[in-house]
């Protein structure tokens, strides 16, 4: 009995790797979000072309129910204690970061991809999306402590770093010349893109992050 009741084991956790295989296979076939930067060439419909940072030309789609974020500059007096922010940061030697750019959340939006990660802006950067916990003067600028769920950062703030905030935008806003930035474009078998949503500057502003 204990024979079988071992080898009704091994199959059973054989099959569970088995299934656990071809999850992970069918996982690794989805399309990953593509983060996509650059000028708008030009609107045909509900299809934008893009000119990327990089120089490349992407056709994106946009959904029927796309929703427009405008980005804005605004100023480091509006960065205050418990404001939840994103920091676009460069590691220092000290494992402190400096800020590429920050940009505020809106109460709203509080939370949004909370934590420490990498970042493609520039070789090496990172993103800290978190809660300032403390903001302190300093020589040549600001440092702020920024804490998430499983750590803290400090992070200088210099008087060259772009600080900027979300209001709301609109599809009008989406024409030639607008700097975007998506962050999670879906790659399609014929190389077009679609997105749900589109941070677009304002006023001619590109967005920093």
């Amino acid at each position: 009995m204990s024979g079988s009741v071992s080898l009704f084991s091994r199959a059973g956790a054989g099959m569970l790797l088995a299934a656990t295989l071809l999850a992970s296979g069918a996982w690794a076939q989805q399309p990953q979000p593509v983060r996509i930067r650059g000028s708008i060439e030009s609107v045909d419909g509900a299809l934008l072309t893009v000119k990327t940072r990089d120089g490349d030309e992407r056709k994106v789609h946009l959904s029927d129910n796309v929703a427009v974020t405008g980005i804005v500059k605004t100023t480091l007096a509006d960065i205050k204690p418990d404001s939840y922010i994103g920091v676009t940061g460069q590691p220092q030697p000290d494992g402190t970061q400096k800020a590429i750019a920050i940009h505020i959340f809106p109460e709203a939006m509080r939370g949004t991809g909370e934590g420490f990660r990498p970042w493609d802006l520039r070789p090496n950067s990172t993103m800290t999306n978190a809660t300032v916990d403390q903001k302190v003067e300093a020589t040549d600028g600001q440092t702020l402590t920024v804490k998430y769920k499983d750590g803290e950062k400090k992070v200088t703030v210099t008087p060259e770093t772009p600080i900027v905030t979300f209001v709301p935008g609109n599809k009008a806003e989406l024409k030639a010349g607008a700097k975007i930035i998506i962050m999670g474009a879906t790659k399609k078998e014929d190389g077009t893109y679609d997105t749900a949503r589109v941070n677009v500057g304002l006023d001619g502003l590109t967005p920093p992050m």
